[in-house]
């Protein structure tokens, strides 16, 4: 066999494989997506447009530690709201740097559901997880409530886990990872699409330098780099990542 010819087809052969498996070079990339999900591709893919609403701590309201750049919601509202073409689309921000699910209760009318969303996006539990083991139970117990008002408003959530922090600079958050399992069992529980950013983290960095390079403070708060990393992991469980775009091809080192 010509050995140019057995390398084209070989290689035509691993391309059509890879579209057929939904792969790319992309971190994450190729991924089964979910059921879960799937109300929100048929929001994103039909011709209503939609409100989105953003709550959560500090990450989410995207302040101080981005130093200019966009934080993940902006890049979220960018490739939807231009880049998809879904113009009249509307994105808002009501993260509240320092909250809790505690602060999110105490005015969530106000925060989100005034607003009528027809998606609620919650990223919360790096403040929650100070309050150590006995603040499980209460924030487990506030997630619940949280769900069920919004289903009962007919609004669909999307949860997120925090992402992953560097431990020895900051030890009032050591059990963030507990925190991170009980958000999981709720969207496991209610069969809710979940962003897990903190698996996802600690795959790409290991938990090494490369998670110094996403962080501002070298803690817990994502830097510019650390939003672009939150946004495409968004796009990609959402199905909405395109490495040929402007925003999903911004560099992350």
């Amino acid at each position: 066999m010509d050995r140019r010819n057995f390398l084209t087809t070989a290689g035509s052969a691993l391309i059509a494989a890879n579209e057929v498996l939904g792969q790319n070079n992309e971190p994450g990339a190729g991924v089964i997506q979910k059921k879960e999900f799937e109300p929100l591709r048929e929001v994103l893919s039909g011709k209503e447009p939609a409100i989105w609403v953003f709550t959560g701590d500090s990450i989410t309201h995207g302040a101080l530690h981005t130093f200019g750049w966009r934080s993940y919601v902006e890049h979220f509202s960018e490739r939807v709201r231009w880049e998809m073409r879904r113009m009249t689309d509307i994105v808002i921000n009501t993260g509240i740097s320092g909250d809790t699910m505690k602060g999110i209760h105490a005015r969530d009318d106000w925060r989100i559901f005034q607003f009528r969303p027809k998606v609620v996006s919650l990223k919360i539990g790096m403040n929650d997880c100070r309050d150590g083991e006995k603040g499980r139970s209460d924030f487990r117990q506030s997630l619940e409530r949280f769900v069920k008002k919004a289903a009962e408003k007919r609004i669909l959530v999307l949860l997120h886990t925090p992402n992953l922090i560097h431990f020895s600079n900051d030890p009032a958050r050591k059990d963030l990872p507990a925190y991170v399992d009980e958000i999981r069992n709720v969207a496991e529980k209610h069969r809710l699409p979940l962003i897990d950013h903190y698996a996802y983290w600690t795959e790409e960095t290991g938990g090494k330098a490369r998670l110094q390079m996403w962080l501002n403070d070298g803690s817990i708060h994502p830097n510019g780099y650390g939003h672009l990393v939150l946004a495409r992991k968004l796009f990609l469980d959402l199905g909405i990542h395109d490495p040929a775009s402007k925003v999903c091809g911004l560099f992350v080192p």
